[in-house]
């Protein structure tokens, strides 16, 4: 869906389909409510609305944790626009006086309710659509339903488990998955998946149809992995790398790193057929949106992966990176010995005893920690792991003191090498301060962080050819306007590959600094790429509201955007100033939170500004994700403080050197 806007600057708003509120919706946003909300954003002067993921997540509310790459959330759809739904009006009536009342949505209880609903008004008379042509005509159009509702109906008969805790029907074949589909005895327990699926298209391709129509372009957001509880993994094991769990390494906000429990793409199984699913994907999208986000697009590059066994990202690595091979350890003049010393943890008798007594054990503590976890190194009082001991977890089954499984976790990564498939190493991220590292001499360290640049080198040129090629198929396969997300340690061959690929990158305000230069510059609004999606706020981080009132170093901001006596509390005067900067940033695409163009306005500000956040990373509650507008749509639409002032936004000039040279 490419809109004739593409190539305007444009103004944008952040706003995830659940937080929408109108007359209508039963607690949650719904996908009607985006026609509603693109009628609001053309009296905004808004031309671009970008959406969070809207996929199925079962009773998990954030929206990256979804059951599959295709199917979406029946948690948006209008139940009262069904053809049957009339005769459960009352029912409905309730639902929404129940959930209305909230400040932020109940996920999982309307899932619930609306699944139950859902399921009695197809049991009522909603079967009849089994013979109706369109129905039919959208299922073969439609090939990964089959395996999505047979996914449904598994994971409901096995207790809502993931699927590698099934009982049976884990490794199914296309076939078989294709034979139970056409089951005659679950048929309809299928066809109601499909009922509902076939009804959210619908109605999210009319919102998006009538937005187009408007001049608004909608902006989907793409997860790059998939959740492994999902049908797409279950029934495409083919296509990941199922034995290593993607994330990002340590940085100053966790100094253990992420570790998100998503697969790997195999890409080279995906290229056989040509990249299929991802195809499959894009062309499904693009029946929604004239633009789409490419989440964590360093992914296509390289991308963090830690082992099963593993707990902590801290132990990965990037996949793909040139492998140190023991020829390399041997060209440094390595014999074996010194080689197990800087690929295996050490660990000395006197260390783990002062650890298990000093967290209250005993002798007998220690012997079973010998006996169970290690191997001594012939006569010394020092110790490896044993042979059985693949990783933390196995660590943790040990039937030993909980001092020593501590302490033999930390042990673990105290290394500068962890061999990760026969003869292929991979420095770990705090090899600098292992054991074995500090041991060496100034010559050895050189030599071997002279050979590790070499391979970080040889590594680039991987990645860049990697990222190029399948950001190339993406781009390539589809009319949507691609917006990368590129934050984190971002290799050089990004950025490049983003602009020869004419892909936005995004700039976030706040990190977008120059952050090798002493005291970290803002980078100036005119520098921005015009390439590009900035912003002052993401939905994984504080509003400008809560930045300003509690994160930000407010003189040094100030004095950036030319405004040195910028209040100290938040308010609406304060918003229309850094707002009005930020739209200024040289970049083609503005895009703001709909929490931060909503503070323009004195109604819309909540008591805690933490309130008004989308997500909190690393806490997994029921806040998390289930933000709502204070209002609904339409009494927004009636506040004209906030029409004039975000209208402002779309006149603002770009910046350019001249005026902010000083």
């Amino acid at each position: 869906m490419a809109d004739v806007n593409a190539g305007k600057r444009l103004i944008g708003a952040a706003v995830p389909v659940g937080a929408l509120r109108s007359k209508e919706s039963v607690g949650v946003g719904e996908f009607p409510d985006l026609v509603e909300f693109a009628r609001l954003a053309i009296k905004l002067e808004i031309g671009i609305i970008q959406l969070l993921p809207v996929n199925d997540t079962g009773n998990e509310s954030s929206p990256y944790f979804a059951l599959s790459a295709f199917a979406l959330n029946p948690v948006y759809l209008r139940i009262s626009s069904l053809p049957g739904s009339e005769a459960f009006a009352a029912r409905l009536s309730g639902m929404r006086a129940e959930f209305e009342k909230e400040k932020r949505f109940p996920y999982k209880k309307i899932y619930a309710a609306k699944i139950n609903l859902l399921r009695d008004i197809y049991e009522a008379g909603g079967k009849k659509i089994e013979k109706d042509e369109d129905f039919n005509k959208w299922l073969s159009a439609n090939k990964w339903i089959a395996s999505y509702a047979v996914y449904r109906v598994l994971k409901e008969e096995n207790g809502m488990k993931a699927w590698q805790e099934w009982s049976s029907c884990k490794n199914l074949s296309k076939k078989e998955i294709e034979a139970l589909w056409n089951s005659s005895s679950k048929r309809s327990a299928h066809l109601f998946w499909a009922y509902v699926q076939f009804y959210l298209d619908k109605q999210l391709r009319e919102a998006a149809r009538e937005a187009s129509a408007l001049g608004v372009i909608l902006k989907g957001d793409l997860p790059i992995l998939m959740n492994e509880d999902s049908a797409d993994v279950w029934a495409n094991p083919e296509i990941f790398v199922q034995e290593l769990s993607a994330g990002a390494p340590p940085d100053m906000y966790s100094a253990s790193g992420q570790n998100w429990g998503f697969p790997l793409y195999n890409w080279e199984e995906q290229e056989k057929d040509g990249f299929a699913w991802w195809k499959e994907r894009l062309t499904a999208a693009e029946r929604y949106y004239g633009a789409y986000r490419i989440d964590h697009v360093l992914g296509f590059f390289r991308i963090w992966a830690t082992s099963k066994e593993n707990f902590s990202a801290a132990l990965g690595r990037y996949v793909k990176s040139q492998p140190v091979k023991k020829a390399d350890f041997k060209a440094l003049g390595y014999d074996a010995g010194r080689i197990r010393w800087i690929t295996e943890p050490h660990i000395p008798t006197r260390e783990l005893e002062e650890a298990v007594f000093g967290g209250g054990g005993g002798a007998d503590d220690v012997k079973r920690v010998f006996a169970l976890a290690l191997d001594r190194v012939g006569n010394e009082e020092l110790w490896t792991f044993k042979k059985s001991i693949k990783g933390e977890k196995d660590v943790h089954a040990l039937d030993i003191h909980s001092a020593a499984k501590n302490y033999l976790c930390l042990a673990w990564g105290n290394r500068i090498f962890l061999e990760y498939d026969k003869d292929s190493y991979a420095p770990l991220w705090y090899y600098k301060t292992s054991r074995a590292y500090l041991s060496l001499s100034g010559e050895e360290k050189t030599a071997l962080d002279g050979m590790l640049e070499k391979k970080t080198a040889l590594s680039m040129k991987n990645w860049e050819a990697c990222g190029k090629k399948l950001l190339s198929i993406l781009v390539g396969s589809s009319p949507m306007i691609p917006c990368a997300e590129d934050l984190g340690a971002v290799p050089a061959c990004v950025p490049k590959t983003l602009a020869r690929l004419k892909i936005f990158a995004l700039r976030v305000t706040r990190w977008n600094r120059k952050w090798e230069e002493e005291g970290a510059p803002y980078v100036p609004f005119y520098d921005y790429p015009e390439l590009s999606v900035c912003t002052p706020a993401v939905h994984d981080s504080s509003t400008v509201r809560e930045w300003w009132e509690r994160e930000a170093e407010q003189e040094r901001f100030a004095h950036f955007i030319g405004a040195p006596s910028l209040p100290r509390i938040y308010n609406p005067g304060t918003a229309r100033i850094i707002l009005k900067a930020i739209a200024s940033a040289a970049s083609r695409w503005r895009v703001f939170q709909i929490q931060d163009l909503l503070h323009l306005s004195p109604r819309w500000y909540a008591e805690n500004p933490q309130y008004e956040r989308v997500n909190v990373p690393g806490v997994h509650d029921d806040f998390n994700w289930t933000y709502r507008l204070p209002a609904t749509i339409c009494e927004i639409a009636d506040d004209t403080d906030l029409i004039g002032a975000c209208k402002e936004l779309s006149f603002v000039k770009k910046a350019s050197k001249q005026k902010n040279g000083k």
